[in-house]
């Protein structure tokens, strides 16, 4: 079996709570092997050299990584607002990459990622695992099965309650609910409504509120998002630090009934139309049989279904999936499940989110400044 040499630049949550944990896993199978990581910070340098062994070299400057050739994938899990200059760097020099989330501040950078990968001849990929999430593979199936009907809305809520003051609280770091937690549940919703070269404002309608609540920074806290389209299904996306009663991360509304649940639990229950009662409009108003008033109702024969799971087996499995996907491509050529074209819409999304909401800035940096 091929190895894959990987760099890993940036080791905090992402870098290595996430893709090292995985590479040093045995989910890893040995497909994967970091040769190179780089962090600015000295302690998470001396971390990774313990962690990683004796064959991967630590940097304090990712461009350290640049003139080596025995280098088959980079992920670059730099600061929010570092991941479109890092990657652009990367792939002009020939790497192919993995880009945390966000991919990019802006539409327009993911799209000259696009182009400067291909012209390089490499892969560029977004981190996007959670459409491998076991518990959106079940929303998937039981809206494909047909047994809701019609799709009229589904509700995504990734919110609780919480106070945060770390740097992505800061705008100028590319921070805030939307840009930071936002991608995983808006990259389900637009494969939902899958209809990803359709841009907002050419056919895919968006409304967003924006509020900051309980957030140290100038970045956004509270985010209601509304997508909608011709013949698709309302798409409520709600992202909140500000509600201390979360109930469902998935609630579905259909022709012929409903799904609720998490990322663990999730029931669904529908009728079937071939059972219920034969019905007609009728014009008059309705009464019962002593001639009194009638309310319209029937009773239908409700059939139901569940599904359960594990959250933290959840998010293992579709790093896992992932990362299978990219060892696939890079090693035996096959077709990219997700894909960063596929992100462009997200971005844009995101940017006409922001642009119906201006927020103040109150800690821009000189350098990042627009």
């Amino acid at each position: 079996m091929k190895r894959l040499n990987i760099a890993i630049i940036g080791q905090g949550r992402s870098g290595r709570d996430i893709h090292g944990a995985f590479f040093n896993s045995d989910a890893n199978g040995g497909r994967f092997k970091v040769v190179a990581a780089a962090d600015e910070i000295a302690e998470r340098r001396q971390r990774a050299a313990a962690e990683y062994g004796s064959d991967c070299a630590v940097y304090s400057d990712w461009r350290s990584i640049l003139d080596r050739k025995d280098i088959d994938l980079v992920i670059n899990s730099t600061f929010s607002y570092e991941h479109y200059p890092v990657t652009l760097e990367l792939l002009e020099r020939g790497f192919n990459v993995v880009t945390e989330k966000p991919a990019a501040m802006r539409a327009d950078e993911v799209r000259r990622l696009i182009d400067k990968a291909s012209e390089k001849g490499v892969m560029y990929n977004v981190f996007q695992q959670s459409r491998f999430t076991p518990y959106f593979d079940q929303v998937k199936k039981v809206i494909a099965s047909g047994v809701l009907g019609r799709i009229i809305e589904i509700d995504i809520a990734f919110d609780g309650f919480s106070r945060r003051w770390d740097w992505q609280t800061l705008q100028c770091m590319g921070g805030g609910s939307l840009y930071n937690t936002g991608p995983h549940p808006l990259d389900q919703a637009l494969n939902l409504l899958d209809m990803y070269d359709v841009m907002p404002g050419e056919g895919l309608n968006v409304f967003c509120k924006m509020d900051r609540v309980n957030t140290w920074g100038d970045a956004e806290d509270y985010v209601k998002l509304i997508l909608t389209a011709k013949d698709k299904p309302l798409i409520d996306l709600m992202i909140s630090s500000c509600n201390p009663y979360p109930c469902f991360t998935y609630r579905i509304q259909g022709q012929y009934g409903g799904l609720k649940g998490g990322m663990a639990e999730m029931e669904w229950k529908w009728y079937d139309p071939t059972e219920a009662p034969a019905q007609k409009l009728i014009r008059e108003p309705l009464s019962n049989e002593e001639g009194m008033p009638k309310y319209c109702g029937e009773t239908l024969k409700w059939h139901s279904d569940s599904w359960s799971g594990s959250g933290s087996a959840a998010f293992n499995s579709a790093v896992d999936r992932y990362y299978t996907m990219i060892y696939e491509h890079l090693v035996n050529g096959a077709p990219l499940e997700i894909h960063a074209g596929q992100v462009v819409q997200q971005i844009a999304v995101i940017e006409e989110a922001h642009r119906q909401n201006p927020l103040s800035r109150d800690f821009i940096q000189p350098e990042t400044e627009e």
